[in-house]
């Protein structure tokens, strides 16, 4: 069992999840350090927690590794305790694999893996002085399923998926504190698809609004509910954290039908949408 206690830092924390996480971490006693690149987000976040616990806000792109570097040392210099590293901050990009080119390619990589990485190094040696400690990885269902039009960002996210579980086997290998989970949730109420870039090569415009119409109509999962998973899931040490009944059946269904479960899948999305009308 991980305890909910000390200090934790989040990234992307201004909204979504990440403040949802914030937010029920206070609760349980933690303090905080928050980072975004949402300065204004941070601010009203810190000033709804309040002053019943210590918190310390840092304007942090994860794209860039220096930044999180400063992070890290600003945090746990800020937070001794600090035991708790969750690597949530994310973005989309829609469009196929021949719509996208390769400098927005390399563009959610910088964020959705590398950031994941440059968060795992930068507070890893901390993290490995203490009794215990904690690194939340998030990723997706899309790091365990790859839709069409989703080429960049399952790619990215199954890399945090492997990334993370090779990380875990040679930290418990090692004997060290630090545990390392996983998560993989499916459609959050958040506003990542509604902020999401397109496509260089992508057209037709009324693609982006059938396609955030269709994920906010399946996204059914609040993000305090995603946040509470998160915490159980800390708590008992869970490798890999499914959020939501739609992850727990796509995850099914690909075992089922690892390398067919495309077609089923679109068919019940489709049923699905045309239900919601």
């Amino acid at each position: 069992m991980t305890a909910i206690r000390g200090a934790a830092a989040i990234t992307g924390a201004a909204s979504g999840i990440g403040r949802a996480l914030a937010i029920e971490f206070a609760q349980r006693g933690c303090d905080l350090a928050l980072a975004d690149r949402d300065e204004a987000g941070l601010r009203s976040l810190a000033a709804e927690l309040g002053t019943s616990r210590k918190v310390s806000v840092h304007r942090v792109d994860v794209g860039e590794a220096s930044d999180i570097a400063r992070f890290a040392s600003e945090a746990t210099a800020a937070h001794p305790s600090l035991g708790i590293v969750v690597n949530n901050a994310g973005v989309a990009l829609l469009g196929t694999f021949e719509e996208i080119d390769q400098v927005q390619m390399a563009w959610l990589f910088d964020i959705n893996f590398w950031g994941v990485v440059h968060g795992t190094r930068a507070f890893l040696p901390h993290l490995k002085t203490l009794p215990e400690a904690h690194v939340v990885n998030i990723s997706s269902i899309f790091g365990i399923i790859a839709p069409p039009g989703q080429s960049a960002y399952a790619a990215a996210k199954f890399a945090v998926r492997g990334f993370s579980e090779s990380v875990r086997h040679e930290l418990a290998v090692a004997g060290s504190p630090v545990k390392v989970s996983v998560v993989h949730p499916g459609g959050i109420a958040t506003a990542i698809a509604r902020n999401s870039r397109t496509g260089v090569g992508v057209t037709d415009n009324a693609r982006r609004s059938q396609m955030i119409e269709r994920f906010e109509t399946a996204a059914k999962t609040t993000p305090k509910d995603a946040a509470l998973r998160i915490i159980k899931g800390i708590e008992r040490n869970e490798p890999r954290i499914l959020i939501g009944n739609d992850a727990r059946f796509m995850d099914l269904l690909q075992r089922l039908r690892p390398g067919t479960y495309w077609a089923p899948l679109q068919r019940r999305l489709e049923k699905m949408a045309k239900g919601a009308k």
